[in-house]
């Protein structure tokens, strides 16, 4: 179960953004933004954000339309 911040992230992510881009994107800082992809990982059973990604795509987690 991802939280709605999570959430928020991992469509970032999947649509390619950096850390950076994610957190101005959210109003929020680098370092709040790095605690919510280990989580992610976590979470889904993925080793990294490219399959973090693919995953929650696959899953309908994610809609990037």
């Amino acid at each position: 179960v991802l939280t709605g911040g999570e959430r928020v992230v991992l469509r970032l992510i999947a649509k390619g953004f950096s850390n950076r881009g994610i957190a101005a994107a959210m109003s929020i800082t680098e370092k709040t933004v790095r605690t919510h992809p280990s989580s992610i990982l976590e979470n889904l059973g993925v080793p990294d954000r490219t399959n973090a990604a693919i995953a929650a795509i696959q899953r309908g987690i994610v809609h990037l339309a």
